[in-house]
């Protein structure tokens, strides 16, 4: 018997960014779904394939918020992890609002991320 290996997309405008949380994700089991924008995620049934989502909050198309509104039109059910670089969002009403390990600031503690991932996956 084989467990299913979970799918984490992340959005995130820094190749770099994508590359190396990429890296980490897939070192840890998981199967990782790369994205430069918010627009390239909503194509097709990409959603359907997907158990998390992680995504910056500042980006040129849609920013992670509008992003998770777009995403829960679809799926509702989808975990949503927030990122930001931009530290003046962690004081944001929004951000503030956000359940417990779904929200990070860059550079964040990639073995939180990966704990709060498992979380977000359990339900």
């Amino acid at each position: 018997m084989s467990l299913r290996k979970s799918v984490v997309a992340i959005v995130d405008d820094d190749p770099r960014l994508l590359e190396s949380l990429g890296d980490l994700l897939a070192s840890v089991g998981h199967i990782v779904r790369a994205y430069s924008s918010p627009g390239d995620l909503l194509e097709g049934d990409r959603l359907s394939e997907i158990d998390c989502l992680i995504t910056d909050i500042m980006m040129p198309e849609l920013d992670g918020f509008e992003l998770q509104q777009a995403t829960n039109a679809i799926r509702p059910d989808l975990p949503v992890i927030f990122i930001t670089g931009t530290h003046e969002v962690a004081t944001q009403q929004r951000v503030l609002d956000l359940p417990e390990g779904r929200f990070f600031k860059k550079p964040f503690n990639s073995q939180a991320l990966v704990a709060a991932i498992a979380v977000a996956l359990r339900g």
